[in-house]
This record gives C-alpha cells, structure tokens and sequence, in this order.
C-alpha cells in the first residue's frame, strides 16, 4: 500500500521551479502531492488505517510479552502466548485489513460512485423526446452519480432483492470474522489436536460432560480455555459462514425478480436486473470459497492439523473475507446511504413503502454500460 501510494504521488508530482532551492522545493512538494494523491473524501480513511497499522504493532508486543518467561512454556518446549491476546492481535489484523481492502476498493470505483452521469442524461432526454415521454424531474437526474442512476432505475422488487442479498453478505462476513477469531482461541489452546473426528466429538455431537470444566471459574472461562468448547464453536461457526455463503450465494443468483442474467436488455420495458456481472462473480467466488475453507478445515482436523494445513486453512479465510467483503462493496447500490438519496423513481416508492412492479426504466441502458464494464 506505501509502494503504490508513494508511486501515484510521484506521477502525479508538481512540476518545480529550476530557480528554487532543495529545501524550498521540498517544502513545495510534499504538501500538495499529499493531497494531491488522496480522493475527496478519503483523508479521515487513511488517517484510520495509518491508525490502525501503528496500534497493530503495539497489540503485537503486548501479545509477544504474554508468552515471555519460563512460566508460560508449561510442559512443552515452545512458548504459548495467551490466547486472548493471540485472538485480539489476529482480530486487528484481520480488521485493518478489511478496511484498506474496503478503502481500495472505494477508490477504483470512486468514478462510478461520484461522477455525474451527464452522457446519460443526454442521451435519454433524447430517447424521451423521440418517444414523447414527459419525464418528471428528469432536469435534475444529470446530478446522480452513475450508481445512484443505477439505483433509481432498479423495479421495487429488484431493489428488494438487492437489499436482502447484501444484508445476507454482511452477516456472511460478519460470521467470517467471528469464525477467524474463533479460530484464534483454537490455536491458542492447541485445541486442533483434540477431537480429531468429524461430524461427532468422542461419539457425540455436543459432548457436553467435557464443555465445562468445573474448576474454571467464572464458568465462562469455558467458551474460550476449554478445549473441547473452543473447537466445538469453531466447528458450528465454520459451518454457519458455509451455509450462510452458500445461502446468499443461491438467492443472488437464482432468485433475479428480472428473470434474466444480463444486466439489462435491448428491450426497454425490461427492468435492469438487481444483480451486476460484478456481484455475480462476488457470489460465486463466495460460495465456492466458503465450501472449500469448510472441507479444508476438516481435512485440517482429521489428519491432525500439519502446518502445511493449517496455513492454508488460515489463508483460506482471508480468501472467503474478501470474497465478502467484495461482494457487499459491489453491492451499495443497494445501501440505504445510496438508496435515500437517489429521490424518485423506483427507490422512492420501495422507501415510502410502496409496491408494485411499476417504474420501467428508459434509460438504463447507457447507465448499466458504464457500470456493469467497470472492471473491479
């Protein structure tokens, strides 16, 4: 991220005076190319990462200093650093990164997301005056962004659907990250070489006589100290994301209220779809990455968690993280953020609570074209 922020403020360097000194052109420099190479709008972002990445060291030493001293070598040879702290350094981790993931992506469609759609709006007063169409408001749709185009062309049962799948892709990503973190306390109490039988544990399928150890008290030790609690939440929550990204990703794609796969067609009086070629890919690729982290994850289990294993199990993770985290992004144009101010057309009725499968878009085509081929 420093490599590519430093070579976008290079390329896009002012040019500098030969009568200026070293000092002065340095003084010149550095404030406008800062500011030059930041989007409108990203500052308070990058302060949160740049934030977020210092506090990431702290966390690390403080995890570090937990497994220092011959106390915390127990019986075996290696240290074990606390597993509270593990859970909270890889917690970190984990966020940061899904924020610059987030900020990333923000930035390569910020084209989308903020520039009007003044070829649109042309090109459909045009298509209006050929078929006499009176359009209501159309003066002021040429200040829409391209995504919010999109939005306000959405029918209210694909706009319905559009909101549900995303809300259905955050609580997937929601779950990924609880399940990291699960993942965590698992580690952290070596609980992956216990129990190495998948779908049952010792016979059972909740082997309660060993999820609670009475001599931990407070009892709630348990959920993050016991081995056979740790795994026994790893193994529910693994398979909650599986089924919850493979869910999503079903409804996304099978259930289109346009009935068909492109994101608009040749015909006018066909609604857009509520579904991009872009989100298509992000549901796919979530559930398929979701089905494979779950069986590596038991693979990783019955053959007694190898490292070779178990690193590509927590690769693996970050792979359905960014699948979801993707998907949701490639999905604000369905976000109420979005929704709220796009102010007529199909959104408005979906927000006011209307229904009905009214709002025939006339000038969807040229919108979708330029925002379906934006390759992110």
């Amino acid at each position: 991220f420093g490599g590519g922020w430093a070579y976008f403020t290079w390329i896009h360097r002012p040019k500098i005076s030969p009568s200026l000194s070293p000092t002065s052109a340095i003084t010149s420099i550095v404030p406008k190319n800062i500011t030059s190479a930041i989007p409108p709008g990203y500052q308070s972002r990058l302060a949160l990462l740049f934030a977020m990445g210092g506090t990431q060291g702290l966390v690390g030493w403080w995890m570090v200093r937990s497994g220092l001293g011959d106390e915390r070598r127990v019986d075996r040879s290696e240290i074990r650093v606390s597993p509270y702290r593990l859970a909270a350094h890889l917690g970190m981790a984990v966020g940061t990164y899904s924020v610059l993931l987030w900020t990333g992506l923000g930035v390569l469609s910020y084209p989308v997301d903020c520039y009007a759609a003044a070829n649109t709006a042309a090109s459909s007063a045009s298509a209006a005056a050929k078929n006499g169409i009176e359009r209501a408001g159309a003066a002021g749709t040429s200040a829409l962004s391209l995504l919010q185009q999109y939005s306000k062309q959405l029918t209210p049962a694909a706009l319905r659907h559009a909101q549900t799948t995303r809300l259905g892709v955050m609580s997937t990503v929601g779950l990924t990250g609880i399940t990291i973190l699960s993942g965590a306390f698992v580690a952290g109490n070596d609980a992956g070489n216990a129990y190495n039988t998948y779908p049952l544990m010792d016979g059972k399928l909740i082997p309660w006589d060993d999820m609670v150890d009475p001599d931990k008290l407070p009892k709630w030790r348990n959920l993050f100290e016991n081995t056979a609690t740790v795994q026994w939440n790893h193994r529910v929550l693994g398979t909650c994301t599986a089924l919850s990204a493979v869910g999503v990703a079903g409804y996304g794609l099978l259930r289109d209220p346009s009935g068909g796969r492109g994101a608009a067609s040749t015909n006018a009086t066909r609604a857009l779809s509520s579904t991009t070629p872009q989100v298509r890919r992000g549901l796919m690729a979530l559930g398929t990455a979701a089905t494979a982290q779950m069986s590596l994850g038991i693979a990783t289990l019955l053959t007694y968690v190898p490292i070779n294993l178990a690193a590509t199990h927590q690769l693996g993770s970050l792979v359905v993280l960014t699948c979801g985290v993707y998907t949701a992004h490639s999905l604000r144009y369905a976000g109420q953020s979005v929704v709220s101010k796009v102010g007529s057309g199909a959104a408005r009725i979906l927000v006011n609570g209307g229904g009905g499968g009214g709002g025939v878009m006339h000038k969807g085509a040229a919108v979708v074209s330029k925002v379906t081929h934006l390759k992110i």
